[in-house]
């Protein structure tokens, strides 16, 4: 009994150390992303040559996340978290001091690399502190991880405004990066090895072929609200400005409502995890993304465009953290591989979804080629059944993941 409160603090910590992960992985991606024009400006780079170097950063993300990612499984994910994090800061300042597209194109792909493998870690992090907590608080976590990338795109702006150079921002963040990293490793859930799959449980009554399907499925889910996310960050300005006659600066309020919601659902998402259950939740959230999306592209007015982005993030904001805990539930020796395969796929739908709508758009128009993230959506919502935890002989189904032990909040 004596040392069931230090438990509890430990536990407690542990969630503030995970927070950190997430929020040093929003916060350096927002702020490269805020600085990518300083960027092209400083090596004089035209729009193909600066999409060889993207390009470079998404397969390091790639690579990252399929293979690197799966070391969580051998070593646990508190011992790739904690360097993957303390890299992150480190190898973002390498962009900022590149002086030919070479050298940029290969800082990024290591950076890519490395934020990829961090995706991974701290997300498998985050069932192991689920797990202990007693309770859903998954969506908590990207909430933060969106509350990242708010506060990483904000700095790049205060550095751009002030005149200071990529480098001097680069370094600056990585800095901040690092001191949360550090943080996080005094904190950090201590390493357990990998837990084996209880009789009962849903690895142990499916054949790894089911299984291995099941994930791949379960990337398929995520690729399509990843679409749904990549059309809003790609497309919605453009919706705005070109197909509704909007000022520049009202099309930004498209982008901005779906952000801003999307951060509030998550911010909420535990709570009604734990009063739907995952599969409801995901259902309805599919439900309200083509719903919102879809009245917005029939009313065809500015407001309601605006409101339907939002109502698109709104809807969006909790799938991803469900089928992640879903998949890494499945058999929790294997979450880091669980994992690497289904956000893999997922990322799949960020990088190719905007590009889909846009040779769509080519050929229907953009109004008409934004119906694809609707659709996707209900295919989320009707798919959400996959997410079920098979239930025995004699048990009543639940949907909702209730470990056992933890700390009441």
């Amino acid at each position: 009994m004596e040392n069931a409160p230090v438990d509890r603090r430990r536990i407690r910590r542990g969630r503030i150390a995970t927070s950190l992960a997430f929020l040093l992985f929003g916060t350096a991606l927002g702020v490269w992303t805020a600085r990518i024009p300083a960027v092209k400006e400083k090596l004089e780079l035209s729009d193909g040559r600066l999409s060889f170097a993207l390009l470079a950063f998404a397969a390091g993300c790639i690579v990252g996340m399929a293979l690197l990612g799966r070391l969580t499984d051998r070593f646990g994910s508190t011992r790739v978290l904690i360097p993957s994090a303390i890299l992150e800061g480190v190898l973002l300042v390498l962009p900022g001091y590149s002086d030919t597209l070479v050298v940029l194109s290969v800082a990024l792909f290591f950076f890519g690399a490395t934020h990829g493998t961090l995706n991974i870690a701290m997300n498998a992090n985050a069932l192991e502190v689920q797990r202990a907590w007693g309770k859903p608080i998954m969506s908590s976590f990207h909430a933060i991880y969106s509350i990242g990338g708010f506060l990483g795109a904000i700095v790049g702006s205060f550095f751009a405004r002030s005149g200071a150079s990529v480098g001097t921002t680069f370094l600056t963040v990585g800095a901040g990066v690092l001191v949360l990293a550090v943080w996080a490793a005094l904190w950090v859930l201590p390493a357990a090895g990998a837990p084996e799959a209880a009789a009962g449980s849903p690895a142990a009554e499916q054949g790894p072929s089911r299984r291995s399907l099941l994930l791949i499925f379960f990337g398929v889910l995520v690729l399509c609200t990843l679409v749904g996310e990549g059309a809003a960050a790609d497309w919605s300005a453009v919706y705005l400005r070109d197909n509704l006659e909007t000022s520049p600066g009202f099309a930004a309020y498209g982008f901005a409502a779906f952000s801003i919601m999307m951060t509030v659902g998550r911010l909420f998402g535990d709570r009604l995890v734990r009063a739907l259950g995952p599969v409801t939740l995901v259902r309805l959230s599919g439900a309200l993304a083509a719903c919102g999306l879809g009245a917005a592209l029939l009313v065809h007015h500015p407001v309601a465009g605006v409101v339907g982005f939002g109502l698109l993030g709104a809807g969006l904001s909790c799938i991803a953290p469900q089928v992640y805990s879903a998949a890494g539930n499945q058999d929790p020796s294997r979450a880091g591989r669980a994992l690497s395969t289904v956000v893999s796929i997922g990322y799949l739908g960020f990088l190719f979804g905007p590009i889909l709508i846009g040779a769509a758009a080519t050929v229907v128009g953009l109004p008409s080629a934004l119906w694809i993230p609707v659709v996707l959506a209900v295919f989320v919502a009707a798919g959400a059944t996959a997410m079920r935890t098979p239930s025995r002989a004699g048990e009543k189904q639940d949907n909702a993941p209730v470990p056992s032990a933890g700390v009441e909040r």
